[in-house]
């Protein structure tokens, strides 16, 4: 299990980051297409770092939404 952020771009496409694995991003042209590519994207990564004898980090990414 891996949080995700969500949201669209200004070409309309949608964006998927995973913030527990950094750089790993998708993107797709609507939020179901976004996720299926980030869920793909994101076992590609956690693979490759298997692979490689990296360690896997934990997901300990905590979402707030503030008030400006």
């Amino acid at each position: 299990m891996r949080q995700i952020i969500l949201y669209p771009d200004e070409t309309g496409y949608w964006v998927a980051e995973c913030p527990s694995l950094p750089g790993c991003v998708s993107q797709g042209e609507t939020r179901d297409e976004a996720i299926y590519n980030i869920k793909d994207a994101i076992a590609e990564y956690i693979e490759s770092l298997r692979d490689d004898g990296e360690p896997v980090p934990e997901d300990s990414f905590l979402a707030m939404i503030v008030a400006v």
